[in-house]
């Protein structure tokens, strides 16, 4: 009897352990966002450097994060339901570790951008934008922690609100890169930065379906609009992952 409080104890401890990894994770990706996005609005290196550097640091603890999973898998032998969280905490990091990639690549975006392509109203939607989808990382996240579905569901349908601002971004440039061909470097550097937005938003969106699945063993239905026009494929084409 000793013997099976002992593993239960133990087993216990090692999902605690994982959880507080995933919401470090979390919340290094959420950091990496918003300093991505202020070395984009002011165009500062030293940030945009600080991005890149702390990219490495989520990528090993989220290495971490997996292999204790792994492990918990492999030593546990976890019921059904147990199987579910590992499941769920594989694909949430694999989400997590892309939000970070997205936010150094706007850091990146930054440091090519230089003093250019401050177009009026461009900065303010940006900003907007990366408030937006990082509040749906932080929801999804929670929901995620609290095992809270109506949260998690939320959090898809700000998906679409999501989409439609990158649209709105996505139109504004255009514009500025027809009226003059001198905007059209700048112009593609910041639809990058948008479109990078979009996907972290479509990745917070994939922390709430795996909530979902968690608690009820179910993946939702998949009949949900996707409001990005931009990336429609045409014949023949293969939709961008």
């Amino acid at each position: 009897m000793m013997s099976d409080k002992h593993i239960v104890s133990g087993f216990d401890r090692d999902i605690m352990a994982i959880e507080t990894f995933v919401a470090q994770i979390g919340a290094m990706a959420r950091d990496a966002l918003e300093d991505a996005t202020q070395a984009c609005l002011l165009r500062d290196k030293e940030i945009a450097l600080r991005v890149q550097d702390g990219d490495r640091a989520l990528d090993t603890l989220e290495t971490q994060t997996r292999m204790a999973a792994i492990k918990l898998l492999a030593l546990r032998a976890p019921s059904a339901v147990d199987l579910r969280f590992v499941l769920t905490v594989l694909e949430v990091c694999a989400h997590l570790e892309r939000c970070g990639d997205y936010a150094k690549n706007i850091a990146k975006r930054s440091l090519a951008l230089g003093p250019h392509g401050h177009f009026t109203g461009t900065d303010r939607a940006l900003l907007r934008m990366s408030d937006a989808v990082n509040q749906m990382l932080a929801d999804a996240l929670a929901a995620y922690l609290d095992r809270d579905t109506d949260k998690a569901r939320a959090v898809i349908d700000a998906d679409l609100e999501t989409d439609q601002r990158y649209n709105s971004l996505f139109r504004g440039l255009l514009t500025y890169m027809m009226e003059d061909p001198r905007n059209i470097t700048a112009g593609m550097h910041l639809h990058f930065v948008a479109k990078n937005l979009e996907r972290i938003g479509d990745r917070a969106t994939g922390i709430a379906e795996q909530v979902i699945y968690l608690t009820t063993g179910e993946m939702p239905d998949d009949d949900r609009p996707k409001g990005d026009m931009t990336a429609q494929p045409q014949d023949g084409e293969q939709p961008t992952p």
